[in-house]
């Protein structure tokens, strides 16, 4: 269909305002979107300033160290508890109050040891047993208020002065603090094979009642209603995946190593082969797929034939196992591959046989891109109280004047006890604020540093695809000047884009939050509301995104502002929607084929590595609980490398699209008007530039 030589109007009713004489990325152009650089300026002076203010009152070993029920911190060198780096409840049992959550402190006694209880026993037991054995009181007094030395003063007045325990339990240190050592038999939860002890007041308690406790205190130090059982179960699970970690790290290295090396190679051979190897790929994607889907097929055959084998088990009656060699024996999950299988590979064929033009042109593109390349704050105190009803309970209070003061008349048992570290200053009122504005402005600055990069890059891939004659008619330093270009003109339509996008990924942060606090609840339409929002988030903010990098291609190319090139963009992709919709997305398909073919490569080789099935290497395999650890790190940080260096590709491809669409848009191939796209997509799309034109560029050379 031949192309008229004036500018025909858009679908939309719109002139468009390509410049028929374009030749390339401007570089007369002036400064835009002033008044958001100087208010990205003053946010990053604010962020500068909000740093200095939580480095003067912030402490890191708030974070990294607990603390006792005086404010000190437990394990930090050159203090008295040096060596006592784990936190001990002098009284678990009343930390199962559900006030805990909303106070955020167990009302009992905490004191820094150096080990945890290993045995039962009581305040009660001890006295007996000490005029005996002087040794029971020894071990017993470690958990006792340091300079306490009488062990014949009555449990009631122990008690009142906090001097020791009434008892102690069997525990191990997790989080840094003693917990109960729970450990389940058949079934049962026990703590040293016991389900019930003495607290050392006269009463016999349950097992239960310790988990109870321990569930509130996990509850406060994460912010999450995570059950101690559900801690326990993962432990050991963690401990081998840690155990497999330091075992094979150096050989999950090496994958990582091999995955750069193949992706570096894989860049430089597109510059030279782009069409064959892109083809070559694509067959080799169908080529992979059908295999798999026969061994599935071969497998779930063999499987099922056994005639009262593991084929007759479903995943569901085997439940949730940690070796995952357990499900490869069942016939259900070898269907579930092949299923899978099958439809990758029948979209994969769709797409060929009816994009297959596309394809072309996409491969074209590919090819013309390849030839370029909160810890702040003073010690708070507040009045703890075991009873529920205590007038002052929550108030704050002065450790040293507590005793003089007569709430310990009015609340029985009651302390002045450590809450937090906080304050009642203009900063310590609004930190929450100032935390909030903190995450805005790392998120805009993050946002900020992508999309600089990305403005830079099609600065530099537009200079080479509006060089008619290349590479003559390419800058010397195309990078260089569209970085300074981008600095010097365009930081204000950068924040600007980015700031956009930083409020976007902040709601969706704040929904996260809420829901994350929300799963317990039994509000259906709550969870609900918040799930269809977290989705309309989700998919404005890939849609901004989208519509960022096409902004900044176009500030790069015609040096307009941000909501200006925004514009010109959207109209540009909205008439060529179709375009935009298949060859675009082919092409990125195109991309996630080779990132899918590296990452699979290299996690085929680590699988046979760490199953041992390479016999030259075989006895250098490191002995694993689970196979799957480094396997899975191997194949997951190959996909992000090789995902990071087809980043750059992409965004050529991106750009070099961009371009095209205005290529064929101003221009009509005669001697005034030349395409300036590569002669294989103009023969694709059955364009050709005037000969007379073409013999004159030829004299040029």
């Amino acid at each position: 269909m031949a192309r008229k030589t004036d500018i025909p109007p858009s679908y939309y009713g719109e002139p468009r305002k390509f410049d028929p004489g374009f030749r390339g990325p401007i570089h007369n152009r002036g400064c835009t979107d002033v008044v958001c650089c100087v208010v990205f300026v003053i946010f990053i002076l604010g962020y500068i300033a909000l740093g200095t203010v939580a480095w003067i009152h912030g402490d890191p070993r708030k974070v990294v160290y607990p603390t006792d029920s005086h404010g000190q911190f437990c394990g930090q060198q050159g203090t008295p508890n040096a060596n006592k780096a784990i936190l001990f409840y002098f009284n678990i049992l009343q930390c199962a109050n559900p006030a805990v959550l909303i106070n955020l402190q167990c009302p009992t006694t905490q004191l820094c040891v150096s080990k945890c209880p290993d045995r039962f026993a009581t305040y009660l037991d001890m006295q007996y047993n000490y005029r005996y054995n002087k040794s029971y009181w020894e071990y017993y007094r470690q958990f006792c208020k340091p300079g306490f030395d009488n062990p014949r003063k009555s449990v009631a007045q122990v008690l009142r002065d906090e001097d020791c325990p009434s008892m102690i339990v069997p525990s191990r240190p997790f989080l840094q603090r003693c917990f109960p050592d729970f450990i389940t038999r058949n079934g049962t939860l026990t703590v040293a094979n016991k389900t019930v002890f003495k607290d050392g007041l006269g009463k016999t308690r349950s097992v239960i009642d310790l988990r109870d406790a321990a569930n509130r205190v996990t509850a406060m130090q994460q912010g999450v209603e995570s059950g101690i059982t559900s801690l326990l179960d993962a432990k050991e699970v963690g401990m081998k995946i840690f155990e497999d970690y330091a075992n094979s790290w150096y050989w999950i290295l090496i994958g990582l190593v091999i995955t750069m090396v193949v992706s570096l190679a894989f860049i430089l051979l597109l510059r030279f082969t782009a069409g064959v190897l892109l083809w070559l790929i694509i067959f080799g994607v169908i080529a992979v797929v059908g295999y798999g889907i026969w061994h599935c097929y071969w497998e779930f055959s063999t499987l099922r034939g056994k005639p009262y084998g593991d084929g007759d088990v479903t995943i569901s009656d085997i439940g949730f196992q940690t070796d995952f060699r357990v499900y490869l024996q069942l016939s259900q999950t070898w269907l579930i591959f092949m299923i899978s299988l099958s439809v990758i590979e029948a979209v994969i064929i769709i797409i060929l046989i009816f994009l297959r033009r596309r394809v072309r042109i996409a491969i074209a593109l590919l090819k013309e891109g390849s030839s370029f390349l909160a810890s702040s704050g003073d010690a708070v105190y507040k009045v703890m109280s075991t009873p529920d009803k205590c007038v002052y309970a929550n108030l704050t209070c002065d450790p040293e004047t507590f005793s003089q003061t007569n709430v310990t008349k009015v609340c029985p048992g009651s302390q002045c006890t450590f809450a937090f570290y906080g304050g009642e200053s203009l900063y310590h009122r609004y930190i929450f604020v100032l935390q909030l504005c903190n995450l805005l402005v790392f998120l805009w600055l993050v946002n900020f540093t992508n999309a600089l990069g990305q403005c830079t890059l099609a600065g530099a891939f537009a200079s080479y695809y509006w060089a008619l004659r290349k590479p003559q008619d390419i800058p010397s330093c195309p990078l260089f000047s569209s970085f300074s270009r981008a600095v010097r003109y365009h930081t204000g339509s950068l924040a600007f884009g980015s700031l956009i996008l930083a409020v976007v990924q902040m709601f969706r942060i704040v929904l996260e939050y809420l829901d994350h606090k929300l799963k317990g609840a039994h509000n259906a339409f709550a969870r609900f509301l918040i799930c269809c929002l977290k989705c309309c988030f989700w998919c404005l903010e890939h849609f901004i995104k989208f519509m960022n990098r096409n902004a900044y291609i176009m500030i790069a190319i015609y040096g307009k502002n941000f909501c200006t090139s925004a514009k010109d963009a959207f109209f540009l992709l909205m008439r060529n929607v179709v375009r935009v919709a298949v060859l675009d997305k082919v092409t990125d398909f195109l991309l996630f084929l080779g990132k899918v073919l590296i990452s699979g490569s290299v996690g085929v080789l680590a699988f046979f590595f760490f199953t041992r099935k390479i016999p030259v290497i075989q006895e250098e395999v490191p002995s694993l609980n689970y196979y799957w650890v480094p396997l899975l790190t191997v194949i997951f940080g190959s996909y992000l490398i090789a995902h990071g260096f087809f980043n750059v590709y992409a965004m050529c491809v991106d750009t070099l699209f961009l371009c095209f669409l205005v290529d064929l848009e101003v221009n009509s191939g005669s001697a005034a008007r030349p395409f300036y796209m590569s002669s294989t997509l103009r023969q694709i799309l059955d364009k050709k530039n005037s000969k007379r034109r073409k013999d004159k560029r030829e004299r040029g050379r």
